[in-house]
């Protein structure tokens, strides 16, 4: 079986993350979501709070005592959603295989991308970026053979970071992780863990899966797993996808707009490459090309063109000279892509009555 290799990404405190972009003035403050009155609960802080001792699913009034100078906010989770949505379609211009865990993480599967050079770690270092420039926030990501893994070096260099387990370090690395950092170990099972004399993982190993499925019943088999890095599970797409796309970031700036014709042919051939992978069968509704200047201002431009198949250069020809006005100005990024019609669209439903 090919070697997987899986991104998981978590923004960093997201709901305080939002509330800190859009007013400034909260950046340098202790700041909670939640925790209002003399009943709310925390739902997230800033790292400024956290130094303090304050959490999420902390009352309100544990968290003032702990932090006098502690700043609330109600949350706002209609801005939260439209930021997750940001972020995730992001994520999604990378590959199809997104998981979105819950609105500020998700686990991608880029084991057969070919951008970037086919590096994981590259491409967890180009979404990192894109996610600050263009939504302002930031994420941490964890770079692994599997979503375990991807899912604990996510969180090692919190916040702002990136930890890369590869294939070959991952013996070692399991070997000396605590057993507390395993999914579902909290203080009960950390307590009998301990009793048995496990401290790390490398001591789960030695106990072998009989004596821990008989202490822990299934959870003991999962212990066992964990403990030598194992996972199997795929990363699981319960989203239809709408769009494919390629898009390409120059090392340095196309000069103008003559430029960017030149490198159209190189990403149309990119473009029809996935769709013949990935969406052969699909019925393409529009076109779009997408442009960043040097400035990093980002435009889009989106056009019906159905009954294309294949989509040519001739067909993003006109949507490249509707889009760009200044013929002199530099391109940062240049993409193009396509969206799907969906199954329930009118023109589907006169189909099947026909």
């Amino acid at each position: 079986m090919p070697q997987r290799k899986i991104i998981h990404v978590d923004c960093d405190c997201f709901y305080a993350a939002v509330e800190m972009r859009d007013d400034p003035s909260l950046r340098d403050v202790p700041l909670a979501v939640g925790g209002e009155g003399g009943r709310g609960v925390v739902t997230t802080c800033n790292y400024r709070a956290r130094a303090f001792g304050v959490r999420s699913a902390m009352p309100g009034g544990e968290a003032r005592r702990l932090c006098p100078g502690l700043v609330t906010v109600p949350p706002d989770m209609a801005r939260y959603r439209a930021v997750s949505q940001q972020v995730m379609a992001i994520l999604r211009e990378m590959t199809d295989l997104v998981e979105p865990l819950s609105l500020d993480e998700a686990f991608l599967d880029v084991s057969d991308v070919a951008d970037h050079k086919g590096s994981a770690t590259l491409m967890a270092q180009y979404l990192r970026q894109r996610v600050r420039d263009e939504v302002g926030i930031t994420i941490s990501a964890g770079v692994a053979p599997n979503k375990f893994l991807a899912k604990i070096a996510s969180d090692w260099k919190k916040p702002d970071g990136l930890f890369v387990i590869r294939p070959q370090d991952v013996e070692g690395f399991v070997a000396r992780l605590p057993v507390e950092k395993l999914f579902g170990v909290g203080q009960v099972t950390a307590g009998k863990l301990h009793a048995l004399g496990v401290s790390t993982c490398g001591d789960l190993q030695v106990i072998g899966a009989e004596v821990l499925i008989d202490r822990f019943g299934k959870q003991g088999y999962r212990l066992h797993e964990m403990a030598f890095g194992r996972d199997e599970r795929p990363v699981v797409v319960s989203r239809i996808a709408k769009s494919l796309s390629v898009e390409r970031t120059f090392s340095q700036d196309l000069p103008d707009k003559s430029a960017c014709e030149s490198v159209m042919a190189s990403l149309v051939a990119d473009l029809n490459l996935r769709l013949n992978r990935k969406a052969r069968d699909k019925p393409i509704h529009k076109l779009f090309i997408k442009i960043r200047y040097s400035d990093f201002s980002t435009h889009t431009l989106e056009r019906v063109r159905e009954q294309i198949r294949e989509p040519g250069v001739e067909d993003f020809g006109p949507l490249l000279d509707e889009l760009v006005t200044d013929s002199a100005r530099p391109v940062r990024l240049l993409g193009l892509g396509v969206r799907f019609r969906d199954d329930d669209s009118p023109v589907m439903q006169l189909r099947l009555f026909e």
